[in-house]
């Protein structure tokens, strides 16, 4: 049975993509506060790192909001008995879903024998997935982000996983190979929802993979019987991504320099510790200082700045030449 989350979401339903050092909780309440996706997903969460010494240093990738909800955690690593661990925690701390990321095609990653690589030992991988639902004991679903396959397509990767009794399959539709590189085969994720419905019919398929806009992930949804769509790297083009009616291409240069500050307030008040460098905003800049003239050199001063106080500074020196 489905849990109720789960049951109660649109015809399909929209999920942002889990971006290490990207979706965490400020960027997601930023989001939320434009235009909020069905599900939020962590940034990328490694177990055995969270059950070991280094443990604080991973702790602030699983703080969040009531205005981030429902949201799953992404976990990654390789010893079962950390995920069945980490999965009894996050359930107690008010997670609404674990997904298992058996796709991601970073090198080091790989190199370890994790992310993409779990799709060539699928010994591992059930493991993986049955410890991390015992540990879940039933108090939420329990999904799988992957690929197309590793080196080549594999659709026997899929079936496997479809017998896993999974909540959710998400399908990046790529190999590990092909990474970004070539265009997203969107028949093969068609085709693995056609074998959902012989192999696990309760189990939602999400697409994901260069989808632009909420328009063009609906077509896809509908081409392809998919029940959701998961939207990534588009977010840094239009933060309103996920409405019915995105304003951001006419949004004004004033608007687009108070949500950035809402941005850097927000970090400043969540990481008052300095768990995050002020550098880690940099890679934030260009979502909100772009499509106006002075946009380039406006975000090189702010990328220069050292401390939240110039930040904010400069960008009020900015509003007043508006």
């Amino acid at each position: 049975m489905l849990n109720s989350i789960l049951s109660n979401l649109p015809a399909p339903f929209f999920v942002l993509a889990p971006m290490d050092n990207v979706t965490d909780t400020v960027f997601r309440q930023v989001i939320s506060s434009c235009a909020k996706p069905d599900i939020f997903f962590t940034e990328f969460v490694n177990v055995d790192g969270l059950q070991s010494v280094g443990r604080d240093k991973i702790l602030k990738k699983l703080v969040f909001s009531s205005q981030e909800k429902p949201l799953f955690a992404q976990l990654w690593g390789l010893e079962p008995d950390n995920f069945y661990k980490t999965a009894q925690e996050l359930v107690e701390m008010g997670f609404d879903g674990i997904d298992l990321n058996f796709g991601c095609p970073e090198r080091t990653v790989v190199k370890s024998g994790a992310g993409a690589a779990i799709i060539n030992n699928r010994k591992l991988a059930v493991e993986i997935i049955k410890a991390t639902q015992a540990g879940a004991s039933g108090r939420g679903p329990i999904s799988v982000k992957t690929r197309l396959g590793f080196s080549d397509i594999d659709l026997s990767w899929h079936e496997l996983l479809l017998k896993q009794n999974l909540d959710i399959l998400t399908i990046h539709g790529r190999t590990r190979r092909e990474m970004s590189k070539v265009p997203v085969h969107w028949e093969q994720v068609g085709n693995i929802s056609q074998l959902r419905d012989s192999l696990a019919p309760n189990t939602l398929i999400i697409g994901n993979g260069d989808v632009q806009s909420r328009s063009q992930g609906l077509e896809l949804a509908a081409k392809y019987r998919l029940d959701g769509i998961m939207i990534g790297r588009s977010v840094f083009n239009d933060p309103f991504v996920f409405a019915t009616s995105s304003p951001w291409e006419d949004f004004p240069k004033v608007g687009r320099i108070e949500l950035y500050k809402k941005h850097i307030r927000l970090f400043s008040n969540t990481w008052r510790s300095d768990e995050r460098p002020i550098y880690s905003l940099n890679k934030f800049c260009k979502v909100y200082i772009n499509g106006f003239d002075g946009a380039k050199e406006l975000r090189e001063k702010l990328m220069a700045v050292s401390t939240i106080d110039e930040l904010l500074v400069e960008l009020d020196k900015a509003m007043l030449k508006i």
